[in-house]
């Protein structure tokens, strides 16, 4: 992939790097899995600086160990931006509909959950369908005169 952020950079296209799990490849990596354990880890941080040198303005970091991120970060001068990997990179990002607890299923151990709503819309739809079939929605006050 050197070859074709240089390409890019060259051009005036800027490139934001992204190192560890990288959803769009997820079946291809065995799944959500933990990213740059063991010697991989050098292979990452290798990766990351010859990113940098190749032109990219910033390295997302996804679901890599917070120790690893920890070395890519101090290691690079470009920013590094985590999700998932730890509390050190410069910057941190997280899937709003993960945070917003709208995504069905476990999240991942990384994201927390501000909110709840899949469950309020949830409600909210019922409510209206409800209505809808009681024939209470919509009343009077919604119609236009």
């Amino acid at each position: 992939m050197l070859p074709q952020v240089e390409a890019l950079t060259a051009a005036g296209i800027p490139v934001m790097a992204h190192l560890g799990l990288t959803p769009q490849s997820v079946n291809t990596m065995g799944g959500y899995r933990v990213q740059g354990r063991g010697e991989a880890g050098q292979t990452l941080l290798q990766d990351a600086k010859a990113l940098q040198n190749a032109g990219a303005f910033a390295v997302v970091l996804e679901l890599v160990p917070a120790e690893l991120a920890d070395m890519v970060t101090r290691s690079l001068a470009i920013p590094t931006i985590g999700i998932g990997a730890g509390s050190t990179t410069d910057a941190q990002v997280l899937v709003w509909q993960d945070m917003a607890g709208l995504t069905a299923g476990k999240p991942p151990k990384f994201v927390k959950q501000y909110a709840d709503m899949r469950s309020v819309l949830s409600d909210a739809v019922t409510q209206w369908a409800d209505e809808v079939s009681s024939g209470t929605y919509p009343g009077p006050e919604h119609e236009y005169s």
